[in-house]
C-alpha cells in the first residue's frame, strides 16, 4: 500500500492535529478575546435599573399567574 513513510506521517498526523488544536485553543489571547466578549455579551452586567425592572416583572408575572389560577379553581369548584 503505502509504506512505511505513509504510516509514519499518518502517526504524525494523528498526534500532531489534536496537541496543535489544544495548544492553539488554549491560549490566554484566544481565551480573552472570544470567551469573555461572549460572556459578556451573553450576559450584560445587571444595574440597578434593570434588576428594579426585573423584579417588576416577576411581581406581575406571580400575580398575572395567581389569578388565573383562582379562576381556574373557581371554575372547577362550580358543579
Amino acid at each position: 500500500m503505502g509504506g512505511w513513510k505513509l504510516e509514519i506521517f499518518k502517526m504524525g498526523m494523528y498526534m500532531t492535529f489534536p496537541v496543535g488544536l489544544f495548544w492553539y485553543f488554549n491560549q490566554p489571547e484566544y481565551f480573552e478575546k472570544w470567551v469573555i466578549q461572549t460572556k459578556q455579551r451573553l450576559y450584560p452586567s445587571s444595574t440597578k435599573d434593570h434588576r428594579e425592572e426585573f423584579d417588576a416583572f416577576k411581581k406581575e408575572y406571580r400575580v398575572k399567574k395567581t389569578e388565573e389560577f383562582e379562576k381556574q379553581l373557581l371554575a372547577s369548584q362550580k358543579p
